[in-house]
């Protein structure tokens, strides 16, 4: 019996929607970075890019809990010496919601060139619409 690996060529690529109203975001994220990563699949295979297309919805009505919004930070870097700023859940929640979502579904995949590749098949609104009409996604209710 052999060892089955996919081939990028034969990988059939699906659209999922899912809204994020009232979810928590970790929870949310380890379902996304899991469709993302095709792990769903029969198919899967470590090294090559089996998953499917997410369109993330009402990204500022996520849930974080205890006191994330005001003790968890992201920090950014301009490059220069002392260039360091950072900025608590709440206030990214606030100017910009689809950060928050794609900052916590980044870290659940992998670091490389296969992650970048993954990472662009994410697609994160604040709002209930999105361009991807065409696509005609499937709605996804998450488990949990």
């Amino acid at each position: 019996m052999k060892t089955y690996a996919a081939n990028p060529q034969e990988v059939e690529r699906k659209w999922y929607v899912i809204d994020a109203e009232g979810q928590t975001l970790g929870r949310l994220a380890t379902q996304v970075a899991s469709i993302l990563r095709g792990k769903h699949k029969p198919i899967f295979t470590p090294h090559v890019d089996t998953g499917d297309h997410v369109i993330i919805i009402n990204a500022e009505k996520i849930h974080l809990t205890g006191k994330k919004l005001q003790s968890k930070r992201y920090y950014r870097h301009s490059g220069y010496p002392g260039g360091i700023k950072s900025t608590t859940a709440g206030e990214l929640l606030n100017r910009h919601p689809e950060r928050v979502i794609k900052a916590a579904v980044w870290g659940m995949i992998p670091h490389n060139k296969l992650g970048r590749k993954m990472i662009k098949k994410l697609k994160v609104y604040a709002g209930p619409e999105h361009p991807h009409q065409a696509q005609q996604p499937e709605t996804l209710v998450l488990k949990y």
